[in-house]
């Protein structure tokens, strides 16, 4: 009751302001209904707990899923964004699978959780564990938290990451390492992939655009349309030095194909498919 009370005080507030101050408010009172959303879950948080100690892991499992995807969709229907998913049909039903793409902007997180037909998690700073409601929704998703500044938990947490791929738990991986904001895609990482080969995972490759419009452009909400292109699968397990070298360069190429031109880096070195 209080949040709606506060949500209609800043409405009158802002009412005769500029259009600037517009999309301040809309960002406030986005935050505010998502706040509001998120403390309203720890009812179905205490269900999600009770089937965990039940041993009724599916059901648990299907509620995170759940839930989760309906409150991230709702983070994207307050920036009054449309979304858009094709090949979707590419998601494994069976085996281990790791998620590799593009990281645009802060919307890509809400994006992968609400339209991946699957459950998914992610690798986090342990930071987010301080974070209440929300640290414990993602520690029921399976996701890992690596402390980077203590390389023996870092060590433990990346184990762990393996061991959740093979029980059926697909993570996500940013292998450009930070968001490109609307610039072109970075290189990729080589050593994203090393959870895919340790886990004998296959490889779903990515696509997000549109995401950055939202915040990253310009510093405030704004209304976008994003778009989720998922790849058809690449064997990951078993593969020669060789071919796990020129992976990395092969995968970008399939996540830029989905990209327009200015998002493409412009590499010089030929790319050896494997």
């Amino acid at each position: 009751m209080i949040l709606v009370h506060a949500e209609a005080c800043l409405t009158l507030y802002f009412s005769a302001k500029s259009v600037y101050t517009d999309y301040m408010l809309h960002s406030i009172i986005a935050f505010i209904r998502f706040a509001a959303y998120l403390i309203g879950s720890k009812k179905y948080l205490k269900i999600v707990k009770k089937l965990d100690a039940e041993g009724k892991i599916a059901e648990r499992d299907a509620l995170v899923k759940e839930q989760v995807a309906e409150w991230t969709k709702l983070v994207i229907k307050l920036t009054g964004s449309t979304v858009e998913v094709k090949g979707a049909e590419n998601i494994p039903q069976n085996g281990a699978f790791v998620m590799v793409g593009n990281h645009q902007g802060y919307l890509d997180i809400p994006l992968l959780l609400g339209y991946v037909p699957k459950s998914i998690a992610f690798i986090s700073k342990i930071e987010i564990l301080k974070a209440p409601i929300l640290s414990d929704w993602m520690k029921y998703m399976q996701c890992v938290f690596i402390d980077r500044k203590d390389r023996r938990q870092s060590v433990e947490a990346m184990a762990q990451a393996v061991e959740n791929v093979k029980r059926g738990y697909p993570l996500v991986i940013f292998p450009e390492g930070t968001r490109s904001r609307g610039g072109p895609v970075a290189e990729f990482k080589p050593g994203s992939f090393k959870l895919a080969y340790r886990s004998d995972a296959a490889i779903v490759p990515f696509t997000i655009d549109g995401t950055w419009h939202v915040w990253e452009e310009h510093k405030r909400i704004r209304s976008a349309h994003l778009t989720l292109t998922i790849h058809k699968s690449i064997p990951a397990a078993g593969l020669t030095k060789e071919e796990q070298a020129a992976l990395p360069a092969h995968v970008q190429k399939i996540v830029e194909s989905a990209l327009p031109k200015e998002h493409v880096r412009q590499a010089t070195a030929s790319i050896k498919n494997v």
